[in-house]
């Protein structure tokens, strides 16, 4: 049985968990133990956790039990300590990033190790869990409120404390408001796809088929909004070329979901850093007007519903939790082995 430790998370604007209270019941009753930081900033209130977790200060996971598993979700504090637990976390470790880097130089000096939330898959090779459709959601919805605030630029957005109070702020766009979402079938596309429809608009919806031949897509620029939902990699096209912001198009939003301007297979290579909640959008082209909004935590404006989502995915592999096996957590396991070997 496991000891998981539920840190607080202390990246700014991050309301997520990837532990709910019913999911840590749930890990009690299977025999595991709890412990649950408490934090200034988590969506579910420490209170509504069973009184048996134990309960620590904020940012205590440091000072846990060599043994104690540390569930978390986003970056730790860059202060270059050593790492002798495990965790389970989304590293951004394995591409090549730079931090990533100084992150597996921290494992290696503490003897810890990194299960990747990223990389935990089944048999066949699909994760077993993900935020994307709440990344779609969120995503989709403050590229409306950009296209509405034009011709200003979208005023910085916060969080939603549900989906109900997010639709309650959506614009009435007009009705010849167009849009395309290429990735159409992923959980992202559909999240996109849902919002698009919550508000009115009936999206043209892309896939693989559609984007076989390689490109061009003058498609997209027909539309007033275009939505990028897939993970670029070596054969990823260019859906909106460098020559877009000059051409003829009624394309006035991209929302790049997948936010990747790091990459060299960027397909929308038309900006060169992701955005923000107080900056949503980067204004790429002046006539016509052409905004792109690429904020790169998106299911953090929505944290209630990604929360209940994502932790109701990974409950099940975190009651079945072992390492040492060769499923989902000894695949993260080795994975984590053959990238901090050299």
């Amino acid at each position: 049985m496991a000891h998981f430790w539920l840190r607080a998370e202390q990246r700014d604007n991050e309301a997520r968990t990837p532990l709910t209270p019913e999911g840590a019941a749930a890990l009690l009753d299977a025999g595991h133990q709890v412990t649950v930081e408490h934090s200034s900033n988590r969506i579910l209130d420490i209170t509504a956790y069973p009184d048996t977790c134990a309960r620590e200060a904020e940012g205590s996971w440091p000072d846990a039990p060599s043994e104690a598993v540390i569930l978390g979700l986003k970056e730790l504090p860059a202060d270059g300590s050593p790492l002798r637990h495990r965790h389970i976390m989304f590293g951004h470790a394995y591409k090549g990033q730079g931090a990533g880097a100084v992150l597996l130089d921290r494992f290696r000096a503490g003897g810890g190790t990194l299960l990747d939330l990223e990389y935990l898959t089944n048999d066949a090779g699909r994760r077993v869990a993900a935020f994307g459709y709440w990344a779609g959601y969120a995503g989709a919805a403050v590229s409306l409120l950009s296209l509405a605030a034009q011709p200003g630029s979208c005023p910085g957005v916060s969080a939603w404390p549900d989906k109900d109070a997010l639709l309650r702020d959506m614009p009435k766009l007009a009705a010849e408001v167009s849009a395309l979402i290429i990735g159409a079938k992923g959980r992202v596309g559909q999240g996109v796809a849902d919002l698009c429809q919550a508000c009115g608009i009936a999206p043209t919806l892309w896939d693989m088929d559609e984007t076989a031949h390689g490109g061009p897509f003058p498609e997209i620029l027909d539309h007033t909004l275009f939505f990028n939902c897939i993970l670029a990699g070596p054969k990823t096209p260019v859906f909106v070329p460098r020559s877009a912001v000059s051409a003829e198009r009624a394309l006035r939003v991209i929302g790049d979901i997948a936010c990747d301007p790091d990459s060299d297979y960027n397909p929308v290579p038309l900006y060169s850093e992701a955005t923000s909640w107080a900056a949503p959008t980067v204004r790429v082209a002046d006539s016509p007007l052409l905004d792109v909004m690429a904020i790169d935590n998106l299911p953090s404006l929505l944290p209630l519903e990604s929360s209940l989502d994502f932790a109701g995915q990974l409950l099940p592999h975190l009651i079945q939790f072992d390492e040492d096996g060769d499923g989902v957590w000894g695949r993260a396991r080795d994975l984590f082995v053959a990238h901090t070997a050299a």
